[in-house]
């Protein structure tokens, strides 16, 4: 069994979510995607104070995937700077680790 990752992301919009995380899915990057809610973002960019509505989104995948992941997302993203952070899990229902490496085992370029 390999090692899992999480891989949590924000998007300007849920279509924005939904698109991404679809292109990710048909190259077998990641398993699955849950697109949360609605939230707000409260930041320091350029100099200057923002507050805006995010999509953030939180997929499955093996670890040592970022790199493509990363390539996958910023191809697609409507931000100069996405939000890509990558969670390693140490530890996990065995059956569900199984399905994430079986998923993204022959990931597509």
């Amino acid at each position: 069994m390999s090692t899992a990752s999480l891989y949590y992301v924000t998007f300007s919009t849920r279509e924005e979510a939904l698109k991404i995380t679809k292109a990710l899915l048909d190259k077998k990057l990641i398993a699955c995607a849950n697109i949360m809610a609605e939230s707000t973002s409260v930041y320091e960019w350029e100099g200057e104070q923002k507050e805006i509505s995010e999509w953030p989104a939180i997929m499955k995948s093996q670890g040592g995937k970022l790199n493509k992941i990363e390539s996958c997302i910023k191809q697609l993203h409507s931000y100069d700077c996405p939000c890509i952070l990558e969670f390693k899990v140490d530890n996990g229902a065995k059956d569900f680790l199984n399905w994430i490496n079986e998923e993204t085992s022959h990931g597509k370029n």
